[in-house]
């Protein structure tokens, strides 16, 4: 068994990023999203057969009883555009709290908070503190950005501002601006602020939206609950390494980044007791609920630290448990340390090696070329996706984070 496992670890480091890569033009890449939601186009993929319909009718796709499973994350407004008293424009972008390190603790911060930052123009800012003026009503007061310490890649960042009883989720909403996609290749405008988050967001962390679940709307809802489609929530605050090239020629020598998850006791348990097909919304939901397999196996194996799984443990563990016994050691431990929600974290990386434990269908745009998102598209339906991503391209599909939409099925 331990052999089997390592070559699967070893076959999925091998994989040639060069071998997941089609023609996107740019025109093809939407820009901005439909005027309803529910409008975009859905391609459908059961059985080995593609067909097309549009977004509002998903429901009639999904068998009735399925489970699916959202992720109710939030987009914050993580740009910070600052500007010196030179002229100089310094962007300060927000990937993660440092101090307080929890995100529902950072967002509530009065005064200050410590902030895991990308600074665009840093060259510009040698030194000193940056300062930038907002306003709560008819007054005036300042938001102050100061450099710490340098981090891997980034900067930590001291955010404090004048006014004494703002939280830190009040002084972004004052201040700054929703981080749309770079590859849209344009500033972000009003409408953005609405239609790049989800109907159903609830807790404040992303950097980026997950996107498949932007063509939601209350309508479809009602269609999903007449079929009695089951839904279920957990959080996946999404980080900025989602737009992470893969630069190296193997992906093995690819380091993927980490993303936190959130899941309730409540609803491990439902998961535990679904008879039926699980399907996942949006990549950052199968991240989540394939990570949380693994964390269970690592409980019933006896390994450390279960709050989080590393890039290629999933290929290194033991895959003998089924999902019920994996969720339920997960429930288990929490009803013994007396927790109510599950806080982890995830770097694992989904490839065409992967044997996916929990997941039996998903919602999804289409991504990216050469992308780790690709990576987990082929993982589900394996050399397909060359098939699918063809059939959207002639049928005139939009493609990307404001794009159409598909539900594959594995086979």
């Amino acid at each position: 068994m331990n052999d089997q496992i390592n070559i699967k670890s070893l076959d999925a480091k091998q994989i040639r990023i060069s071998d997941f890569t089609y023609d996107l033009p740019d025109q093809r890449i939407a820009k901005h999203p439909l005027e309803a939601r529910e409008l975009s186009k859905l391609l459908v993929y059961k059985n080995g057969e593609i067909s097309e319909s549009v977004f509002k009718n998903l429901p009639s796709e999904i068998a009735e009883g399925t489970t699916m499973v959202f992720n109710n994350t939030k987009v914050i407004q993580a740009r910070l555009i600052f500007h010196k008293e030179t002229g100089a424009r310094i962007e300060i972008f927000c990937l993660e709290p440092l101090q307080p390190a929890d995100y529902n603790l950072a967002f509530q911060a009065c005064g200050s908070s410590s902030w895991k930052c990308i600074v665009g123009n840093a060259r510009k800012w040698k030194s000193g503190a940056l300062k930038m003026p907002f306003f709560v009503g008819d007054q005036e007061y300042f938001l102050q950005a100061e450099k710490k310490e340098a981090l891997d890649g980034a900067q930590e960042i001291l955010f404090s501002w004048s006014h004494p009883d703002l939280c830190f989720s009040d002084v972004l909403e004052a201040t700054g601006k929703i981080p749309i996609p770079p590859y849209l290749n344009r500033d972000t405008e009003e409408d953005d602020l609405v239609r790049y988050q989800t109907v159903y967001s609830k807790y404040e962390g992303s950097v980026a939206a997950p996107t498949a679940g932007l063509h939601f709307t209350k309508d479809v809802f009602a269609h999903l609950d007449e079929k009695n489609i089951r839904r279920q929530e957990l959080t996946l605050h999404v980080g900025a390494g989602t737009f992470k090239p893969v630069k190296s020629e193997q992906i093995g020598g690819h380091e993927m980044h980490t993303e936190h998850i959130q899941v309730t006791l409540e609803t491990v348990k439902d998961l535990i007791q679904s008879e039926n097909k699980i399907v996942a919304v949006g990549t950052t939901s199968v991240r989540s609920l394939e990570s949380l397999y693994w964390m269970g196996v690592k409980i019933l194996s006896g390994k450390e630290n279960p709050y989080l799984l590393q890039q290629w443990e999933a290929y290194q563990l033991p895959a003998t448990y089924t999902r019920r016994e994996a969720y339920q050691a997960i429930a288990d431990f929490m009803q013994e340390k007396g927790l109510t929600l599950f806080n982890a974290a995830t770097q694992i990386i989904i490839a065409p090696a992967y044997d996916f434990k929990v997941i039996s269908g998903l919602v999804t745009n289409f991504h990216q070329p050469q992308s780790t998102l690709l990576l987990l598209i082929s993982a589900l339906v394996g050399d397909q996706w060359r098939k699918i991503y063809r059939y959207a391209l002639d049928n005139d599909f939009r493609f990307l984070s404001y794009g159409d939409s598909s539900l594959l099925m594995r086979e």
